[in-house]
């Protein structure tokens, strides 16, 4: 009988905690259940400094090249390869994943041009040289807005070209005016510089440039040669140095390994 205070007591202090206690976990989880269904909003990213040519492109553009890469079932940015064609004024980004075959990603359309078919072979001629390159620089300040420098003159131009004034700076950049170059817009070449520029930073040391006549395949490209040719004669040889590369991508879209020899000549190999 003595102890029947004390239980008593036990239990008025346990239905005080049980107040306090129920109406917490109650809150508690009315907070969470709503939390789920009511997330806090994501903060919007940081507005990159307009001055940041890349950082902008990268606001503007990133997503919708991400979005291309996805559509051709690479995982971005891949490995990528850049393929330029003359006749058709269009270039080609295509990308792969590690050990794959390339698939195309986007082609864009090169706004201006100058010059005829046929390689550069001084400065001031006004051509758009042709043979394979890659790119060895990056400019996020061009005067064209972004601008992938090329390796003209390669060592094929240096035996070939013009050995005091082979001629310089080919560039794949912005805007739509240009001599010897490609001009591809601001928009598109936000898209390829990105590629490019993360390709790089994901370890691509060789970013290949195959820049060629046109789409050296069918009987309407027949034609346009043996009409160039016959006007033309040194195209012919100079062609057909090229053309083993076209159509080994064609068949296998593998980049072929291509060497210079002694004589400034190209040598393809598919493997």
């Amino acid at each position: 009988m003595a102890v029947e205070p004390a239980d008593n007591d036990d239990r008025a202090r346990m239905r005080s905690a049980l107040s306090i206690l129920i109406p917490v976990v109650l809150t508690a989880t009315i907070w969470m259940a709503w939390a789920r269904v009511h997330p806090p909003p994501v903060p919007p990213p940081p507005i990159p400094d307009p001055d940041d040519r890349v950082a902008m492109a990268r606001l503007q553009r990133g997503e919708a090249i991400q979005h291309k890469y996805h559509a051709a079932a690479v995982d971005y940015p891949g490995e990528v390869f850049l393929r330029w064609l003359k006749r058709e004024a269009a270039l080609e980004l295509w990308a792969r994943n590690p050990r794959r075959r390339f698939r195309l990603v986007a082609t864009y359309p090169i706004l201006a041009s100058s010059g005829d078919l046929g390689p550069k072979r001084r400065e001031g001629d006004r051509q758009v040289p042709e043979g394979f390159y890659e790119i060895d620089r990056f400019n996020p300040e061009s005067q064209f807005h972004l601008s992938l420098g090329l390796n003209y003159p390669n060592a094929s131009d240096r035996v070939l070209s013009d050995h005091e004034k082979p001629g310089s700076d080919i560039f794949i950049h912005g805007k739509n005016v240009s001599i010897g170059c490609a001009p591809i817009g601001d928009d598109a070449i936000e898209e390829v510089y990105l590629a490019a520029l993360d390709a790089h930073a994901r370890g691509q040391t060789r970013i290949e440039v195959h820049i060629f006549p046109g789409r050296m395949a069918g009987t309407d490209w027949e034609q346009c040669a043996a009409q160039e040719i016959a006007q033309r004669p040194d195209l012919g040889p100079f062609w057909a140095q090229l053309q083993p590369a076209f159509a080994a991508f064609e068949a296998h879209r593998v980049v072929p390994s291509i060497i210079v020899a002694t004589d400034g000549q190209y040598v393809v190999s598919e493997h």
